[in-house]
């Protein structure tokens, strides 16, 4: 796979990851009978899918950086 192919795929699945987030999300409010709009909820989704991408590469920096510091 190619570095163009990977990042429109890692680009799509981001994509398909918030927009499902921001339905769930206002279906829920919707359910729970709150005033809700599309709009909040797909700024809602993007923040947290956000933060979950920033707490992913934390994740794997913080592996990288203690393989390289274990001897073997």
């Amino acid at each position: 796979m190619t570095g163009r192919t990977r990042v429109w795929r890692h680009a799509g699945s981001l994509t398909a990851w918030w927009l499902l987030l921001a339905l769930v999300l206002w279906v829920l409010g919707r359910a729970a009978d709150q005033d809700v709009s599309l709009p909040g909820c797909v700024v809602s989704g993007a923040f947290l899918v956000g933060l979950g991408e920033v707490g992913d590469w934390l994740r794997r920096r913080r592996r990288a950086h203690r393989a390289r510091r274990t001897p073997r």
